[in-house]
């Protein structure tokens, strides 16, 4: 029934493509984040669908769309170098059966976020991708949050759906993406226009809001704590009522800290323990191998080059009870240990080169982000303040990931890659907008061109 339920709502949402061609690009971006296909039992696993939809999508667009005023902005530029980058650091990887793997899906995700921006001519049609990105991944995020409510979680016990612990569906992945929407959900809330503001829109935010605060505790990903951190940090500097929102904020911890399962509050005292918590230690021990890898290997070793790494860290671990407690240390070796962090897993499968270009696309996303909410501010509704609302909820987004990518390899994450492409799209058209060139649907080029 779940794969019959699959095919006949991608064969109705692909079928309206053919009238409304934009939905091609929508039904691609649910694709790629909910993966229906790994949720199939068998017939969508047999149908290369996110191939036959991406090219439906270009196909689309190339007969279709207006392409005057498209230009390629400068990180669509570095996204491109990017690709031919990872490309050559696949042809010449230290291993070629898991890099060909891994190229599988990232040239994918890389060859949209090039693409994207090019299709989104529209406000209309960014705030489309912006309402199918947070329901897709509302998906995976509900599920979470009521099975955290009914269950309390627990690190690596919780069930998303999918059991291949890939995409979003991985812990302390969805907790930091979780996160990261939390500000573009408030931007729909507030400013959405497919769905009106109304009691309705605002009861089903909020819910979903909670649902994504729910997440960090359900996965018990200490990763999901941080990034809850540097919201509140993101929020209170635009907040106007600064006292009024950290009293709210310290009531709130008060409220829930009751309610949080034993396991996550123990769980979260690690981060205070580096030493004595091993996957803490084996981080650092990796990223001290990858700086001395890219030492002999300047250029990267490509995708997994991790694999041939061999580290030795110093486990420390209190033993006793009482007033006596002893310091036990233990010598741990192990190999072939993930980055656990995006900077170093950009730094050792892609080197310094791949590690600039990706530092290159993302600040430069929290820049040009800058740039359009400062100088939309003051516009009105109806000239560009809401460019200045959705560039901040994006910047917003992005500085949530950068943060929790420090200790998750996610570099290559497509949902991140879309939010990057949805950048380079309101960019893109606030620049058409700046140059009187912005474009309007056919139907109002016609009635101007019969007046």
């Amino acid at each position: 029934m779940r794969d019959l339920a699959f095919i006949g709502f991608l064969a109705a949402f692909i079928g309206l493509g053919f009238r409304r061609p934009f939905l091609f690009v929508l039904a691609y971006a649910y694709i790629d984040i909910v993966t229906p296909q790994n949720l199939s039992y068998y017939l969508l696993n047999s149908i290369p669908i996110s191939l036959i939809t991406f090219g439906l999508a270009f196909l689309s667009w190339l007969i279709v769309d207006k392409k005057e005023g498209t230009v390629f902005a400068p990180r669509q530029v570095l996204l491109v170098m990017l690709y031919v980058y990872a490309l050559f650091t696949t042809m010449n990887a230290d291993f070629e059966l898991e890099a060909q793997a891994k190229w599988d899906w990232v040239g994918k995700a890389l060859i949209f976020a090039i693409f994207l921006p090019l299709t989104l001519r529209t406000k209309l049609r960014i705030e489309a991708l912006a309402v199918f990105m947070t329901l897709s991944a509302a998906s995976i995020i509900i599920v979470g949050g009521i099975k955290t409510l009914g269950s309390g979680g627990g690190y690596g016990v919780l069930n998303l759906m999918n059991t291949n612990n890939s995409g979003l569906y991985e812990s302390s992945t969805i907790s930091c993406v979780a996160i990261a929407i939390i500000p573009l959900i408030l931007y729909l809330m507030k400013n959405g226009t497919i769905f009106p503001p109304d009691w309705r829109v605002r009861l089903f935010c909020c819910a979903l809001i909670f649902s994504c605060m729910l997440i960090p505790v359900g996965t018990e990903a200490r990763t999901g704590l941080i990034c809850i951190a540097v919201l509140g940090l993101l929020t209170l500097m635009h907040t106007r009522r600064r006292m009024l929102y950290l009293t709210s904020i310290a009531v709130a911890g008060l409220i829930a800290v009751p309610f949080l399962p034993d396991s996550f509050t123990k769980r979260m005292d690690t981060l205070n323990e580096v030493q004595a918590d091993s996957s803490a230690s084996t981080r650092v021990a990796v990223w001290k191998w990858t700086l001395e890898y890219v030492e002999k290997h300047p250029l990267g070793g490509g995708f997994d080059a991790y694999r041939s790494n061999s580290v030795r860290y110093e486990a420390v671990k209190q033993e006793g009870s009482g007033g006596v407690v002893e310091n036990k240390a233990t010598l741990i070796e192990d190999k072939g240990r993930a980055y656990h962090s995006a900077y170093f897993e950009m730094l050792g499968e892609q080197g310094w080169p791949g590690l600039i270009m990706w530092l290159m696309i993302n600040l430069g996303g929290i820049y040009r982000m800058e740039v359009l909410r400062r100088r939309y501010a003051k516009r009105g509704e109806d000239d560009g303040l809401w460019i200045s609302k959705l560039a901040l909820a994006l910047q917003q987004g992005q500085i949530i990931y950068l943060a929790g990518a420090v200790f998750i390899g996610m570099a290559y994450q497509p949902f991140i890659y879309m939010l990057i492409g949805m950048q380079i799209g309101l960019d893109s058209l606030a620049r058409r907008k700046e140059n009187g060139a912005e474009w309007q649907p056919i139907s109002a080029r016609k009635q101007r061109a019969m007046a």
